[in-house]
């Protein structure tokens, strides 16, 4: 590699940036890179299998969606090493939410992986609206939020229902959270604890 500094300062920046979508020309301009380069380098970290794209779901008939996609590194010690972050409980209770969304969207990816099938999307629009997960498996839609509460609400499933009403291919929703047991929150949104994923 020609340029190793300049590698190894995207990957601290890729790292810290990961699970949230990818803004290419800001991560050009913080690393002194071309777009084209940055681009190149996340191909990389998929090539040697240190992250994987989460795609924007498109087939949603909302028409103001985000395309850009999100990028994971595939295991939270690899990511808190990349951004040389020492892992520690008080950068975790700063934002556990943050943590256990990106938890879940690995642990997902690597069961669709180990499955040889489905797709995992997300889903957000210029206005705000967003669905962190969509699991796409044998014709079906599957919208899942992750939120970091042991008593979800109505409140935290309000766009959830909006794409099981615009996507007949969605029957079923869930939030994955820290509740007890499963939880019936409607008619087609189930609460589910982490450990049923």
């Amino acid at each position: 590699m020609k340029d190793r500094g300049a590698f190894v300062n995207f990957l601290r920046l890729a790292a810290r940036e990961s699970g949230q979508m990818v803004n290419f020309a800001a991560i050009s301009r913080e690393v002194g890179l071309s777009q084209p380069t940055v681009k190149s380098y996340y191909q990389l970290l998929e090539d040697m299998f240190i992250g994987f794209q989460v795609t924007a779901y498109s087939k949603s008939p909302r028409k103001n969606l985000l395309s850009t996609p999100r990028f994971f590194f595939f295991d939270l010690g690899i990511r808190h090493a990349a951004s040389g972050v020492t892992p520690e409980l008080n950068l975790v209770r700063a934002d556990p939410g943050k943590y256990f969304e990106q938890w879940v969207g690995i642990e997902i990816w690597k069961r669709l992986q180990y499955r040889g099938e489905g797709q995992l999307h997300y889903l957000r629009t210029k206005d705000g609206a967003e669905v962190d997960f969509i699991v796409e498996l044998k014709g079906n839609l599957i919208p899942l939020e992750v939120k970091w509460t042991r008593t979800p609400s109505l409140r935290d499933v309000t766009h959830l229902a909006h794409f099981l009403k615009e996507n007949p291919r969605a029957k079923k929703g869930y939030v994955i959270c820290r509740c007890p047991r499963p939880a019936q929150l409607t008619e087609s949104i189930t609460a589910l604890p982490w450990q049923h994923l």
